[in-house]
């Protein structure tokens, strides 16, 4: 297939990116190196698609509407996995039209771009972090999720909705995935492991807010790209059980799903870093802080929708992932 990964210098997209070309997909690369990390970073991941065959990279900005418009025309793709956005939970607070700018307005152009050049399925980026004030453990897409806490989370959960109205007009098949931090070579400088890893090695303290209490549903990359693609695969048609006396937010009368992708047994941050602290043979010094503004105290992930549908659970432990990560920094930094 010939597929637009939007995001191919991120660290998911160009996973996904690569997972496509090994199995002979022709993927378009979208990205527009921003500076919201280190810029040299996301020029390495893209030097990883140097030589091979079947990638072609686009340098364009997803709020560029000119832009989306000509390369939707150009390339002509089958299908989109559209993963490229402004990360981030906390900068929202600096700097929040950038998120609507990318994460709303650049989400339009992607769709308007699937429904003017007939695209056989979009498959999109959204997060756990849509769960907000919800606290019923494990988070369930079949679950209500209309208090998100951040406006990431709202740009995220307004892209389903966008999604939702699309498919239901266009009959555009599109899968929203709800992604559980996310981990793993090639990483995010500004997540969690990357910054403990950074100043545990330089001999700084770490920051454990909540006092590390909290728990995750910690998801390794490759667990990630596995149901990614395999989701790709699936295109949804309309759901014969849905009900609009009694609707199922996860799917719909039409050609539209969400899945939760995650890692389902939660590890608490305490042990996350001591498995860190065994693979790096180094002790952590910790700075205990109280939770931050818009932070969940836990998220789970129930990924029984998931598996029904593709055949696929995340199964990656944070003992082997956090060592991967682990090999990948040190050989990367020279550390």
């Amino acid at each position: 297939m010939k597929v637009l990964v939007t995001g191919t210098a991120g660290f998911i997209g160009s996973h996904v990116a690569m997972k496509l070309l090994a199995r002979g997909d022709q993927v378009i690369g979208l990205d527009n190196l921003n500076d919201y990390y280190d810029v040299s970073l996301k020029q390495a991941r893209l030097a990883r698609f140097d030589g091979q065959a079947g990638y072609t990279h686009v340098h364009a900005d997803l709020a560029d509407r000119a832009a989306m418009e000509a390369l939707f025309e150009q390339h002509k793709p089958q299908r989109v996995v559209h993963l490229a956005a402004q990360a981030g939970v906390r900068y929202a607070a600096q700097n929040p039209h950038v998120y609507v700018s990318s994460n709303v307005t650049g989400f339009l152009h992607v769709i308007e771009g699937c429904r003017h050049h007939g695209v056989e399925h979009l498959v999109f980026a959204s997060t756990s972090s849509v769960y907000g004030a919800n606290t019923s453990m494990p988070f369930s897409e079949h679950q209500s999720a209309e208090h998100p806490l951040t406006l990431y989370a709202a740009s995220k959960k307004a892209n389903e909705q966008m999604a939702h109205s699309y498919a239901h007009l266009y009959r555009i098949p599109s899968t929203g995935l709800r992604f559980f931090t996310v981990y793993g070579p090639w990483g995010r400088p500004d997540m969690a492991l990357f910054l403990f890893t950074r100043a545990m090695l330089a001999g700084e303290s770490i920051k454990v807010f909540n006092h590390g209490r909290h728990k995750r549903s910690f998801t390794f990359i490759d667990d990630i790209v596995e149901g990614v693609v395999r989701t790709l695969d699936k295109v949804p048609g309309p759901d014969p059980g849905w009900s609009g006396a009694s609707p199922d937010p996860a799917s719909s009368s039409a050609p539209y799903r969400i899945y939760n992708i995650g890692n389902e047994r939660p590890v608490q941050l305490l042990r996350y870093i001591e498995v860190l602290e065994d693979c790096l043979g180094v002790k952590a010094k910790m700075d205990m802080l109280p939770l931050q503004a818009g932070d969940v105290p836990d998220t789970e992930a129930d990924v029984t929708s998931l598996i029904e549908a593709v055949g696929y659970r995340p199964k990656v432990s944070v003992e082997e992932g956090v060592r991967q990560f682990v090999d990948w920094y040190r050989a990367y930094y020279s550390v």
